[in-house]
Formats: C-alpha cells, sequence, structure tokens
C-alpha cells in the first residue's frame, strides 16, 4: 500500500499521448501511427523521473518499443506478460496504472523496486532475480490449457544476458517438450549490467536471418492457416522444411529451431510499428515460438547509449545535459566491494594461486579492479551463480584458489552447490557475498537475509563477517593461507566505517572474536559491520548501563572462550546482526549456551520472519529494530523471555 507523504511533482515535459494513458486499454485506442510518439513520450518520462529519483535507467529505455508493443497487441492482464528481471520494466509500470505513483519508486511505502503481483495484477510474477521467466511463464501457458483458457496468450521476455543463467536453459529444454502456447521474447542487447560474455552471446552475435526469408515465412504461414492447410501433421513436416531452408540461408544452424522452439529474427527492437505487425502476425500461432529482437540498452538517451554501465542505474543527473550528480566528498570512507576489489589484486599479486571469479558482476563488486591487470586470471561467466561455484570447484581441486564473489542474495541460486562441489570436498574457495543484510531500496527481492543462517548448518565451511575494512582485509588474508577449506566473507553494500581503509595484512586466529568493551550489566554479542551501530548505541547510553560488546567476527566455528566467559558472567545477553534472526547468530548462541548448561536470558535482534519491504538502508534498519535506537531500546528494556 502506497504511502500518502509523497507527492509527485507535475513534470515539465511534453506528454500529450501519455498524460491520457492510464491503463493498456487506453493505449490500445490510439492508431498504431500514433505509438512512435508515445515511445518517446514514455522515455522521457522515465528520464525525468529517474534524474531525481534514481533507479534502473537504461535497462527501461532499451525495451519502450517492445513495453508498448506487447500491451498495445495483447489484452493485459488477462494475457500474461512475464518480466525476466524488473531492470526493464519502468515503462511497464507507467502504462499500467502507476505513473501517478511513479515518483514513489523504490521509496519506503513507495511503487515497489521490481514487479510484483502482490502490487498489481498487470504483474504476473516476481522478477527480482534473472533467468526465472521462461519457466514461469511456461507454468502459466500450461496452466491456461489445463483451466480451458485458450485465448489466454502468454508471453516471457528475457534478455541475452539472462539467458545465460542454467534456470533458463532448462526452461527452453520443457518448452520444446512440453504441448504449449508461449511466445519468448529475446531482447538482445549484448549486455546484462556489463557486457554480456559465453558461448551464447557469441552465438546470438552471429545469428541471423535473411530479411526475405523472414518476410516469405510470414506470408506463406498466414495464407497456409487462411486455407486451414495448416494442421498439426503438416505443421511439423512444414516447419522441419523450414529450419532446413533457413539453415541454407543463414549458413548455420539454429539452436531454437533444433529444439521445435520456432524462431523469428533477428528484427529491429526499436521499430514499434514493425513490432506490431510481427506480434500481430505469430500471437495466435499455436506450439512455442521465439522473437529474437535487437535493442540498445539506454536506446534514445545519448549518455546512456553511449557508457551503458554506468547508466544502468547512474544515480542522480541533470536530464538535459546528462551531467551525473556524484558525491565526491573525499572524506567518505570507501564501498566494502571497492576495499575488496583493491585487496584481491593486491593479495593475487603476492599469492599466483589466487584467481577471481564472478557470475556477471565485475564492476558491482570491483572485480573489474583485478580483471584489469589479470585478465587471464579473472573469470565472468555470465548470470550463473551455481557454475560459477561449481567451476571454482573443478579449479580449487586442482590446486587454484579461486575468490568467487556472489551477492548475497543470488548466492541462494547455489546453496546446492556450495554444499555437494565444495563443502563436500573442503576445498580452497573463498565465497565474499557481496551486499550481504539490508541493501536498501532494491527491496526483499535483493537483501542478503538468509546466507549465515541457510549456511551455518554445513560442515567444513568457516563463516566470518568483518566488522570494519581493516578486518575485511585480514580476513580476506586468513581465508588464502594455505589448507583453510571453503571460506565465506560476508559484508554489506556501500560505505565502510574508515578514511584510512589500507592496512598490513595479519593473519586472523579462525573462530576468534573480539571484546571491542568490558561491562557487567548486559553483553552484546555482535558479527559483521553492525556492530558499530552497537558501539555508537553503547556510547550513546553512556554511565547509565554497564555494558559489554563482544566482536564475534566468526558465526562458524564460534569462539567459545568469549561465550564460555559471557555465559558466566551474565544473565542477560542482546545479539545483533544484519541477517534473519531464525538461525543465525542469536540462534547459534543460545543453541551453544544450552547445550554448555547456561541459561541467561538472549534477546536476538536482526531481520524478522518476513520479506522486509524497500526503502534507505536507514529507514530499514529502524524499521527492523536494529538502527542505534533499536539497540538501545533493547539494552535498555528488560526481555520478558527468550525471545
Amino acid at each position: 500500500m502506497l504511502t500518502n507523504s509523497y507527492l509527485c511533482t507535475p513534470k515539465s515535459i511534453n506528454v500529450n499521448l501519455l498524460e491520457n494513458i492510464k491503463y493498456p486499454e487506453d493505449l490500445r485506442r490510439l492508431s498504431v501511427d500514433e505509438l512512435p510518439q508515445v515511445c518517446q513520450e514514455l522515455r522521457e518520462d522515465i528520464v525525468q523521473e529517474l534524474s531525481v529519483n534514481p533507479g534502473h535507467l537504461a535497462s527501461s529505455l532499451g525495451v519502450a518499443e517492445i513495453t508498448v508493443a506487447l500491451h498495445y497487441v495483447y489484452n493485459t492482464p488477462e494475457d500474461r506478460i512475464v518480466w525476466d528481471v524488473g531492470h526493464q520494466a519502468y515503462g511497464h509500470k507507467i502504462l499500467t496504472g502507476r505513473r501517478e505513483q511513479f515518483c514513489t519508486n523504490r521509496k519506503l511505502g513507495g511503487i515497489r523496486p521490481f514487479p510484483s503481483p502482490l502490487e498489481s495484477e498487470y504483474d504476473t510474477f516476481a522478477c527480482g532475480h534473472a533467468s526465472n521467466s521462461v519457466s514461469a511463464a511456461l507454468g502459466m501457458a500450461v496452466a491456461a490449457e489445463l483451466e480451458d483458457k485458450h485465448d489466454r496468450h502468454v508471453v516471457a521476455v528475457i534478455g541475452d544476458g539472462a539467458l545465460s543463467g542454467g534456470l533458463a536453459f532448462e526452461g527452453l529444454n520443457n518448452v520444446s517438450s512440453s504441448p504449449n502456447n508461449l511466445l519468448i521474447i529475446l531482447n538482445d542487447n549484448d549486455m546484462s549490467i556489463d557486457r554480456s560474455v559465453g558461448g551464447m552471446q557469441k552465438y546470438l552475435l552471429g545469428l541471423n536471418t535473411h530479411r526475405t526469408y523472414n518476410a516469405i515465412k510470414f506470408k506463406t504461414t498466414r495464407w497456409l492457416h487462411s486455407k486451414g492447410l495448416m494442421n498439426d501433421d503438416r505443421k511439423k513436416g512444414i516447419q522441419r522444411l523450414s529450419n532446413a531452408i533457413k539453415s541454407a540461408i543463414a549458413h548455420q544452424q539454429n539452436i531454437f529451431d533444433g529444439m521445435n522452439i520456432r524462431y523469428f529474427g533477428p528484427f529491429d527492437g526499436h521499430n514499434v510499428k514493425e513490432l506490431v505487425r510481427i506480434l500481430t502476425a505469430i500471437k495466435d500461432m499455436k506450439g512455442p515460438k521465439l522473437l529474437h529482437l535487437h535493442t540498445q540498452k539506454g536506446h534514445g538517451y545519448a549518455p546512456a547509449e553511449k557508457d551503458v554501465t554506468t547508466w544502468h542505474a547512474p544515480g542522480k543527473f541533470n536530464p538535459d545535459t546528462g551531467e551525473r550528480i556524484v558525491d565526491e566528498d573525499p572524506t567518505k570512507p570507501q564501498k566494502y566491494q571497492d576495499v575488496f576489489g583493491h585487496t584481491l589484486l593486491e593479495l593475487a599479486k603476492q599469492n599466483p594461486k589466487i584467481v577471481g571469479v564472478t557470475p556477471a558482476m565485475p564492476s558491482g563488486c570491483s572485480m573489474n579492479i583485478m580483471m584489469k591487470e589479470m585478465p587471464e586470471r579473472t573469470f565472468d561467466v555470465g548470470i550463473a551463480e551455481g557454475h560459477a561455484v561449481t567451476f571454482s570447484g573443478g579449479m580449487a581441486k586442482d590446486g587454484l584458489l579461486p575468490f568467487c564473489n556472489i551477492y548475497s542474495a543470488f548466492a541462494q541460486r547455489a546453496f546446492d552447490h556450495i554444499i555437494h562441489d565444495v563443502a563436500l570436498l573442503n576445498l580452497n574457495v573463498v565465497f565474499c557475498f557481496d551486499r550481504a543484510g539490508l541493501v536498501g531500496e532494491d527491496g526483499p527481492t535483493h537483501h542478503g537475509a538468509f546466507d549465515m543462517a541457510a549456511l551455518r548448518p554445513v560442515p567444513n565451511l568457516t563463516i566470518c563477517s568483518p566488522m570494519d575494512e581493516h578486518e575485511l582485509r585480514r580476513l580476506m588474508y586468513t581465508a588464502q593461507l594455505p589448507n583453510k577449506g571453503p571460506f565465506v566473507i560476508r559484508y554489506p553494500r556501500g560505505g565502510g566505517e574508515l578514511q584510512d581503509w589500507r592496512c598490513p595484512f595479519e593473519e586472523v586466529k579462525v573462530g576468534t572474536g573480539r571484546k571491542m568493551k568490558d561491562g557487567t550489566d548486559v553483553a552484546v554479542l555482535s558479527i559483521g559491520p553492525i556492530g558499530n551501530n552497537v558501539t555508537r548505541a553503547i556510547a550513546e547510553i553512556g554511565d547509565s548501563m554497564s555494558v559489554a560488546h563482544y566482536d564475534m567476527r566468526f558465526l562458524k566455528p564460534l569462539d567459545e572462550n568469549i561465550l564460555d566467559e559471557v555465559g558466566r558472567k551474565f544473565k542477560r545477553i542482546i545479539t545483533v546482526e544484519n541477517g534473519t534472526r531464525k538461525g543465525g547468530l542469536g540462534s547459534a548462541v543460545l543453541e551453544w549456551m544450552n547445550d554448555h548448561g547456561y541459561s541467561p536470558k538472549v534477546q536476538r535482534l536482526g531481520l524478522p520472519d518476513n520479506f522486509v519491504e524497500h526503502g534507505t538502508v536507514k529507514e530499514l534498519q529502524h524499521i527492523v529494530g536494529i538502527d542505534e535506537e533499536g539497540i538501545i531500546k533493547a539494552i535498555s528494556q528488560e526481555p520478558k523471555a527468550n525471545c
């Protein structure tokens, strides 16, 4: 539900057509000749709004024509459009009843950062993580058939970057073998956030079909349908002949045709009138289909066209000049990801066995720092987290030392691979989980809430989190020492604590924490950078209470010396973690105390047993009670019982 505290400022741009489109039925009243203007106005609307309310810009600009054409041709929301990753769906939101609220996008209480059926009936499925559209859309297409909704059309929109994900291939495999009428639109812009990589990307670059062939095929197919000559048996034979002709013309085999998915394209994804014609022509064709469209990420806004990686999510900017409004405060601490990137390069120069692995996030996780100097020792494997883990395991098995950097929320997709392909064999792989804990405006699909609780039961893993940048460097150095086994280091999105983040490397004894402050009334046990909130909270409490603070540093193995000291000395313990309360540090402390005969009152602060909404990190920490105010409240109030 949207809050009433946001008032959207009227936009000064010329939106003669867009201002009269509240829902797709309004769009369908326009003539095809008016659609290019709608696309232009849609782009201007997105640019103006995102210049003051930052979000994912370039992706949505690149699919303006696809978005307009889909809602023009298909009867949404009865027909289903399944977006793969919501980066590209801002135009979709604007055309489906949310233009007046679009200024609240990604703000606390505002519209969600990614499409969600919990917000709108036009949002058909969750789409914060890549590569799920084909599988979800196939499920909807099969459901339509089984529920006798034969007039319902289902469309999956997937990018070439997302197509590199294993789930997309699994979906395609099932599409080819299940009776369905699914349409897959391949939005091919040669990009994910960074440049797309891998064999599929190279294949798509070379995949082409002659325009004459496409024109003949459309006309022939429509004529056969009009004469009633396209029954199932004839269709299969004609399709086999069509594929053979196409291969001869294109001088290559088509993987989609080979999977019995009818392939059309590639076409210009920025010609909206042509898109309407094509979609109308193939709309009612039976069987699975793939429409291959070439687009340009950031299309229609020159600064975004020139530097698509930066303009994927550029922050605030001047919409007229394209000048980004960047905070260049020299006193501001480095981002944890940048400390990771520089430290990894330092370590790699010292240790020739170190290699870097990232699933499509070299600039997002700052592995591009090492990639620039040591390209032969860094690997961007595309949107393929499970493969990134097992690939790292294979290298570790034969003597290398991979640092595998994955965003915490995306590492969820590699859970089995971590267990089966790394932990089981006790391989020396260092997992660096960026964006751990609350990430802010990207919301519940991106919060790194579950990594500690999910991985804590797994044998052979070491799991730790640094309280500051010096600790991050020390833990990275420790992890690359011989025979450490699989080593998980988690750290949050954004800036750290220290201006002078460089420090000498020194080993941290695995399973040891630190006493940050002595006390007698209550002990606070924290893990990771959230401990800095604890430090500030205790300082604010002052002398009114005697509060001890321990930085546990390791979730697994726990520092049993600290726990024994705390169990003997304190009747009250508060645990603080930037992760789910259930199964994390607090649960581990409760288990240890019970197993060793201690019975203090333990109050656990962390993320609740529900998905936390979107907002700034500061706002969300306040809501869940792990900001300074929440920690002070917990320390100052006697808990009712173990919780």
